[in-house]
């Protein structure tokens, strides 16, 4: 009975997943609104930096926090 469940589970989500994404407009992303103004894009060095670099460095400085300030019992 769970496995019998489990796939009218996953139809149900699949169905409303695609019906989701069928019924949804496009971003019109390439069409440009009044006061548009973008930037001057950023480089390869810049982007991994943001978007690599910083999240690592900043998990690694929490997870150092975390395990410095732990107040729980030694084993």
């Amino acid at each position: 009975m769970d496995k019998k469940n489990a796939m009218r589970a996953g139809a149900v989500a699949a169905g409303t997943t695609l019906m989701m994404l069928l019924m949804s407009s496009p971003a019109l992303a390439l069409t440009r609104d009044d006061g548009d103004d973008p930037g001057q894009g950023i480089g390869l060095g810049e982007t991994l930096g943001v978007f690599v670099a910083l999240p690592i460095f900043l998990f690694l400085v929490i997870v150092g926090l975390v395990m410095v300030l732990d107040k729980s019992k030694k084993v």
